[in-house]
């Protein structure tokens, strides 16, 4: 008996405490659906237009990044260079080229477990889809043997992405959030915009401050509890905060969960001893991926890799229910839940 768990809002991070001070402002919010999931505005402006009008305009930016890189629109330009895989080079725009040469350098990092041309194995799994089941071992195999980032060229001069073999493909979901979250921020720079928070199904953008200039407290979900349930605080001004675990999307057959961080090296769910892994940075696209990667990688590799980077922090959940965080969170990070040991 299988049992699919699709999680419509993928919530990673939950708003803890974001109550505005001063009550001459009151945020407009509004939610739409894109990218696979829903999407949370609150944005706080004197002017109710104005705050009205720079949603319409975000929306709009998220549809235009989604129709250029979604992997599941069939005239995406993801989608076209997979079609065109092993046959002739596909012209991409700026935006998309940028986006999967960011996903190219992370594949390396990570050495390929998290990887540009997944889109194979992420098909044949097919989780958070109607259709997703485990792959026996030979399709795992086939899968696995069109995976390599290596066969991903890139030519800046012409704009083009080409894929070395037919039945090979990109697939950017587990950074064009990231980089969804980095053009809304634009977006509110643009429009002077003095505080917003935006929830991009588990990518949160805290921009700025609240209002009254305090920094948002944000609730760290429980990855065994039930959405809002957190096990931890930190306080941030004007960044992003992604959080990979392995209750995001998943389903269930014969007693085991199999979710949706698939390891490329291996061809199945990522397995290292993580549960859940929380970047907090002011990039966007770094956030995301890197929230991946050092599930990926596990806490070892994970907290070494992160603490090498200027600005970036981490917080990691292992199976034991022990937490971790990179040393600039050793002051901002607030265990709440008993069940967790908090290993500083």
């Amino acid at each position: 008996m299988k049992k699919i768990v699709a999680m419509i809002l993928t919530i990673s991070l939950i708003l803890g405490i974001t109550g505005c001070a001063n009550k001459e402002i009151t945020p407009v919010s509004r939610e739409t659906f894109a990218l696979g999931t829903i999407i949370d505005f609150k944005v706080y402006d004197k002017d109710q237009d104005k705050s009205n009008q720079v949603i319409d305009e975000c929306i709009e930016r998220i549809k235009d990044i989604e129709k250029k890189m979604s992997a599941n629109m069939d005239n995406s330009e993801v989608t076209n260079v997979n079609k065109n895989a092993g046959k002739e080079s596909v012209e991409v725009s700026n935006e998309t080229m940028y986006v999967a040469k960011k996903s190219l350098e992370y594949s390396r990092i990570t050495n390929g477990k998290f990887n540009l041309t997944v889109y194979p194995l992420v098909n044949l799994w097919g989780i958070g889809t109607e259709n997703a089941r485990v792959p026996s071992q030979s399709e795992i195999d086939q899968a696995i043997s069109n995976i390599d980032y290596n066969d991903a060229v890139f030519d800046e001069t012409e704009n083009t992405i080409y894929l070395k073999r037919e039945n090979q493909g990109i697939d950017l979901g587990a950074i064009a959030k990231g980089y969804v979250g980095d053009e809304i921020k634009k977006i509110f720079v643009k429009n002077d915009i003095k505080s917003a928070f935006v929830n991009l199904g588990g990518n949160v953008m805290a921009y700025e401050t609240k209002v009254d200039g305090s920094k948002w407290r944000i609730g760290i979900q429980n990855p065994l509890d039930t959405r809002g349930e957190y096990l931890g605080v930190i306080s941030v001004k004007d960044k992003s905060i992604v959080t990979s675990g392995n209750y995001e999307r998943y389903f269930e057959q014969d007693g085991k969960r199999y979710h949706h961080i698939l390891d490329a090296t291996i061809g199945y769910p990522a397995d290292a001893g993580l549960i859940s892994t929380s970047i907090i940075t002011e990039s966007g696209i770094d956030a995301d991926a890197l929230s991946t990667s050092v599930y990926l990688m596990g806490l070892d590799e994970g907290m070494k890799l992160i603490e090498s980077i200027d600005g970036v922090d981490a917080i990691f959940v292992t199976k034991d229910k022990e937490v971790y965080t990179t040393s600039g969170l050793k002051d901002n990070f607030e265990l709440t839940n008993e069940e967790f040991t908090y290993k500083k």
